[in-house]
């Protein structure tokens, strides 16, 4: 479905990305882990093209591109079958939870204003919040701001949603709202990629997790053996000190 090769990107003289390697199949949960400063967000900004790569190959079903000489027509018809969950919600403040949803349908996809309040009012009721598709975002706690961050992102029917650290913004009690609506989104089969820092949902979702630092792919592997047998020494370190973070949380 999803194919990445030797994905590279530069911010001036800083290397973030050192030459990715990437397969998502239909279906799959994949979770990207990792410290700060490592290249996932970048990663899944590229994959978007929020973020233009400067070397590499990135294929969607039978749509390929090869970087950085990409067709703008290309990346459009890549970019209308993914979505992407921002992790500091990126909601219009004046517009409605309904408005957020269907203007991204009108003007991006070329849906009628009819089909887009449609699809945004269903998208609604699957995250819980049809009953605020009138509320303005500073009129929702930030857990209701991200599930119509998630709602938007699945209106458009994708092929694949992106989620940039979705709960990093939020309170534990909030962030188990967002959790839930990803869970229940992974239940019915959606393929999603997932940078965050929320270990213990991490290995209860995923198909695969992935390990990165410095740019590069550390470890790759089953959920299971990343988080009970990790091959590569960072890798071990890098879950030991988040469980310690944990203990000390508590």
């Amino acid at each position: 479905m999803l194919s990445v090769r030797g994905l590279k990107k530069h911010f001036g003289d800083l290397q973030v990305l050192k030459g990715i390697d990437l397969e998502v199949n239909d279906g799959d949960v994949v979770s990207i882990l990792g410290p700060s400063g490592s290249g996932k967000t970048t990663l899944l900004r590229c994959l978007e093209f929020l973020e233009r790569a400067d070397e590499g190959e990135l294929t969607l079903d039978d749509t390929h591109i090869r970087f950085p000489h990409a067709d703008r027509k290309r990346i459009l018809q890549i970019r209308r079958r993914c979505g992407f969950v921002f992790q500091d919600y990126s909601l219009f403040r004046n517009r409605t939870a309904l408005e957020n949803i269907s203007e991204g349908l009108i003007y991006g996809h070329g849906m009628s204003k009819a089909e887009a309040f449609s699809r945004a009012r269903k998208a609604l009721a699957q995250v819980s919040m049809d009953a605020y598709a009138d509320h303005y975002p500073s009129q929702l706690s930030g857990g209701q701001q991200q599930r119509i961050g998630i709602a938007r992102a699945m209106a458009s029917d994708p092929k694949i949603i992106y989620f940039d650290e979705p709960t990093s913004a939020l309170d534990p009690e909030l962030t188990q709202e967002v959790l839930q609506v990803m869970k229940d989104l992974a239940a019915r089969g959606m393929t999603m990629v997932i940078v965050t820092h929320e270990m213990a949902f991490a290995r209860e979702i995923s198909d695969r997790v992935i390990f990165m630092e410095h740019g590069v792919i550390v470890e790759e592997g089953s959920a299971e053996q990343i988080f009970t047998a990790p091959r590569q020494e960072r890798t071990r370190q890098f879950l030991l000190s988040d469980e310690k973070g944990s203990d000390n949380d508590a």
